[in-house]
């Protein structure tokens, strides 16, 4: 089922922000996500908010999904103090947010064109299942204002995508790179996941060289996390299927940063690899960076200037609220200084650019200079080393303890 929310304060019902997180988040960039939480089937692996036609039982038509979203961006520029704030990134995710019609998308992109602006090299970015588009498809996304794509290819090996309920063939991802590079795409990103239960070394390897015969000039490589209340966390706690193994993952991610790099792409977050600086997801740097984001959609997320605020889960619950006139946003918190040091740490140091050492506070430093095979400094800045890379999560508690 998809996922739940947390609790925070009660958001107010117009959405109002603090005057201070106004005027921070005017200070730095500002970026849109966009949810569209529909599945044509739901992945065995997934926790995201989604919501498949059976699900839904009929509810929260997809025909009207755009024009409710767009009642959304409308007031985000009325919290934002109804001020023209360039767009930096704009970001499509979902869910499959090729379900919709790319007409529609274009719609939604217009929307925050026309309350906003945007920026004049702004990154605009759709996720797209590879079965879910086409040329025609993919030539209305360019022609509407896109200007990168990402395809879920997760894996080259058919036993792998059974396991994970993915729906296309091995071949198909590759096939909807070369229609979007056709199309006009600069920027093509390839998903891959690794760790699956039955995947071994040499599938992952083939994965890996089959999504680099595409030539993306982007590559994210993610873990499998076997999430609570997935159709494969049950199938895990019913011994159907084994947990994924450290030693393993380990062993994966190494190879894949070296066939990657190998190729020319370059790590510049611990999952992500790039061609060129052009080609990082800017959109995602946003987040890492802690800038400003609003969050459009069912169970979306936003932040600014210190403020988090999270969506109600339904797309009918999302549409009932905007209908009424009233903001969906279900509840909110407000991070204090100590939690924002601590997200910075948790963040910046997965990038390459590392971590400025002046967050980090005296036991951290201390902390740092105690690990050197895993972490090194770049001038003011702290810098996973490869090792560093593996065992981030340890490194962040060690600086944090």
């Amino acid at each position: 089922m998809p996922s739940t929310l947390p609790e925070g304060e009660v958001a107010p019902r117009d959405g109002a922000l603090p005057e201070t997180a106004v005027r921070e988040a005017a200070t730095r960039p500002l970026g849109f996500y966009l949810h569209v939480p529909y599945c044509a089937s739901r992945c065995g692996y997934c926790d995201f908010n989604t919501y498949t036609a059976k699900e839904l039982g009929g509810g929260a038509s997809q025909a009207s999904y755009a024009d409710t979203a767009i009642g959304e961006v409308r007031m985000a520029r009325r919290v934002l103090n109804d001020v023209d704030r360039p767009v930096d990134t704009v970001f499509f995710g979902g869910g499959t947010p090729t379900l919709l019609p790319a007409k529609d998308l274009g719609k939604m992109l217009a929307a925050v064109r026309d309350e906003f602006g945007l920026a004049p090299n702004a990154e605009v970015t759709t996720e797209a299942n590879p079965e879910s588009v086409d040329p025609a498809y993919l030539e209305g996304l360019l022609e509407a204002g896109f200007t990168r794509v990402s395809f879920g290819m997760q894996s080259a090996s058919s036993h792998v995508l059974k396991i994970l309920d993915r729906q296309h063939t091995p071949g198909r991802a590759l096939d909807a790179v070369k229609e979007a590079t056709a199309a006009g795409f600069e920027h093509v990103n390839l998903d891959l996941i690794y760790g699956t239960p039955g995947e071994s070394l040499d599938d992952w390897r083939a994965s890996l060289e089959s999504a680099l015969s595409a030539q993306p000039d982007h590559v994210s490589a993610y873990a499998l996390i076997v999430e609570d209340g997935t159709q494969l966390a049950r199938r895990v706690r019913r011994g159907e299927l084994p947990m994924p193994d450290d030693d393993d993952l380990a062993d994966k991610y190494v190879l894949a940063d070296e066939m990657l790099s190998a190729q020319g792409l370059t790590w510049y977050e611990v999952s992500n690899w790039a061609r060129t600086e052009d080609a990082h997801c800017r959109h995602n740097e946003l987040y890492w960076r802690g800038d400003t984001w609003w969050g459009i959609g069912p169970g979306a997320h936003s932040h600014a200037g210190g403020v988090r605020w999270w969506n109600v889960k339904h797309p009918s619950a999302y549409a009932d609220r905007l209908g009424a006139g009233d903001s969906p946003a279900y509840a909110r918190e407000t991070l204090d200084a100590e939690t924002r040091r601590v997200e910075r740490v948790l963040l910046e140091i997965r990038l390459s650019a590392g971590l400025p050492l002046e967050v980090l506070d005296d036991e951290g430093r201390a902390a740092a200079a105690r690990m050197p095979d895993l972490v090194t400094q770049d001038g003011d800045r702290l810098v996973l080393t490869s090792r560093g890379r593996l065992l981030a999560d340890a490194v962040v508690r060690d600086l944090l303890s």
